[in-house]
């Protein structure tokens, strides 16, 4: 593809670096987020197939952990991009800054959507409702004008159309981009939604961030349980609980419906046609960051991300597409960037 010969003048006007570094390291490394993981790693096996350039290495961890690799500094001992399933926070901008890494590329990828899925042959978790997963796993609800332990033990408890099951939710830790998603968009809206935020604010005198931060404050007697690893972690532990419910990303489980059934989240199925239409309630863009000082040292960094966010690849109808991740519609403003090498 003509992506894979093609250097741009910034590019070549990078060399930052002293020609040490430029020579300890051929190979582009790759850390962070789960989620993104699948989608780097169909990028690189298929770009080191396609190129001059070693397969870049590609590693996991969460996007916390990713971006914490990334902000250690600048040098061949150090990643040069770390994948995320979030928008990179200012507190880690500013760590990457305090470390030399002050000038960060930011590249959105696409799309993708988090998913209540549980064991195909389990119990009828079908539908949800922000607010129904919010009364199930919140530490305390707001009862008689008081702040009280969540009492609600099956999802019954919750609500009389949902199965008679304990509640056992597996939901990502907070080393993943996910659950920053997952509070937001499920615990928050659903605080929201079932009228608990308000009755916090007046128990609490009005004070929106305490109210929130109770509302993201999750139970810790078991019924919620934080799954530190991926995925498959995930997907194993619903293979030993037949009537938990778990937390992936679209893609996994589009991977897996041979083993989960997935619920409808506000009355609405997630599909990539329902998350490119934002009709899908909990959806989220995702990301990688390259580390501009890197570029022209590391070979084969700009061309690595030229070539993934290539039409061919990220684009309607490319791999990527076809294992779950919905194109982002301004693809061809990300290319600019990358090709521009602009910074954030």
């Amino acid at each position: 593809m003509s992506v894979l010969n093609t250097t741009t003048a910034a590019a070549l006007g990078l060399l930052t670096a002293s020609a040490a570094f430029a020579q300890s390291r051929d190979q582009v490394q790759v850390a962070g987020s789960s989620t993104v993981l699948p989608y780097a790693s169909i990028v690189a096996e298929v770009f080191g197939e396609n190129s001059d350039f070693p397969t870049p290495v590609v590693q996991s961890g969460g996007s916390s952990a990713g971006l914490k690799q990334f902000c250690e500094g600048i040098g061949a001992n150090t990643i040069d991009i770390a994948n995320s399933s979030r928008a990179i926070r200012e507190k880690e901008i500013a760590a990457c800054a305090e470390n030399g890494v002050s000038e960060i590329i930011e590249v959105r990828i696409g799309y993708d959507g988090i998913v209540f899925a549980s064991q195909i042959d389990g119990p009828a978790f079908t539908a949800f409702e922000p607010a129904q997963i919010y009364m199930a796993l919140a530490a305390e609800l707001p009862v008689d004008g008081a702040m009280t332990s969540n009492p609600n033990m099956s999802w019954a408890d919750v609500d009389a159309g949902l199965p008679g099951e304990d509640i056992l939710a597996l939901i990502p830790a907070t080393n993943h981009g996910t659950r920053e998603v997952f509070d937001e968009k499920v615990i928050l809206a659903g605080c929201e939604a079932s009228g608990a935020m308000e009755a916090i604010l007046g128990i609490n005198g009005g004070d929106h961030d305490a109210a929130e931060a109770t509302c993201m404050t999750l139970r810790n007697d078991g019924a919620s349980v934080e799954i530190q690893g991926d995925y498959t972690e995930t997907l194993n532990r619903i293979d030993q609980n037949p009537t938990a419910i778990g937390v992936f990303g679209l893609a996994f489980y589009e991977n897996n419906t041979d083993k989960l059934k997935v619920a409808t989240m506000g009355g609405v199925a997630p599909a990539t046609e329902t998350i490119a239409s934002g009709e899908y309630p909990v959806s989220r863009p995702l990301f990688f960051y390259i580390k501009k000082a890197h570029i022209g040292v590391i070979p084969g960094l700009m061309e690595y991300a030229q070539f993934f966010m290539a039409d061919e690849i990220a684009g309607p109808g490319g791999p990527l597409a076809e294992y779950g991740l919905v194109p982002d519609p301004a693809i061809a403003e990300t290319q600019a960037k990358i090709a521009d090498a602009q910074t954030m």
